[in-house]
C-alpha cells in the first residue's frame, strides 16, 4: 500500500510537459507513462566517487543523477552502498540506453552501463520495473544539451 501511494506521487500527469527545468529534478518519459524525481547531481569527481554511499534509506520520489562532461563508457558499482538501486544509464541526448535493476548493497562487483554515456539516474532498487522504465525512455534535466537533447528544457 505505500509503494502504491509512493507510485501515485512519482507518477506525473498531463501537467508534466508545462513544468520547468529544474536542477534538483529529473523527468522521465516513456510508452509507459512519466515520472519525476527530485535528485542530488553528482557532477565532479569528489561527488561521484561519494555517490550515495553509507546511506541506510531514500525517499521513494528521489535519486542520484551522476552527470560527466563527454560521452564515455560508465560502470559502477555497489561498495559502501546499503541501499539497493536501480541505475539507469543515459546517453547525451538523454535516451535511457540500459537498466541495471536491483543492484545489490555492498557488492563491489562492476556494473556495465555502456557506452557513449553521459549521465546515470540512481533511484531506489526495483522502482524502475514498478514504475515501467524501460530502455528507450527520455530523460529532461538542464545538463542535457538543450540542441541534442530529445527531450530539451
Amino acid at each position: 500500500m505505500i509503494w502504491r501511494a509512493a507510485l501515485l506521487v512519482i507518477c506525473l500527469g498531463q501537467g508534466a510537459a508545462a513544468e520547468t527545468c529544474r536542477a534538483d529534478v529529473v523527468q522521465i518519459k516513456g510508452a509507459w507513462g512519466q515520472a519525476r524525481f527530485s535528485v542530488e547531481i553528482a557532477d565532479d569527481a569528489q561527488e561521484r566517487a561519494q555517490g550515495l554511499m553509507h546511506r541506510e534509506q531514500m525517499p521513494a520520489a528521489s535519486g542520484m543523477l551522476f552527470v560527466y562532461e563527454y560521452p564515455q563508457s560508465l560502470s559502477f558499482w555497489m561498495r559502501n552502498t546499503l541501499i539497493e538501486l536501480d541505475m539507469i544509464f543515459i546517453d547525451a541526448t538523454g535516451v535511457v540506453r540500459s537498466i541495471h535493476h536491483r543492484a545489490q548493497p555492498l557488492d563491489e562487483t562492476p556494473i556495465i552501463g555502456g557506452t557513449d554515456l553521459t549521465h546515470v539516474l540512481e533511484i531506489n532498487g526495483g522502482l524502475a520495473g514498478r514504475l515501467g522504465i524501460t530502455e528507450g525512455s527520455v530523460v529532461r534535466h538542464p545538463s542535457f544539451s538543450g540542441n541534442q537533447a530529445v527531450w530539451p528544457c
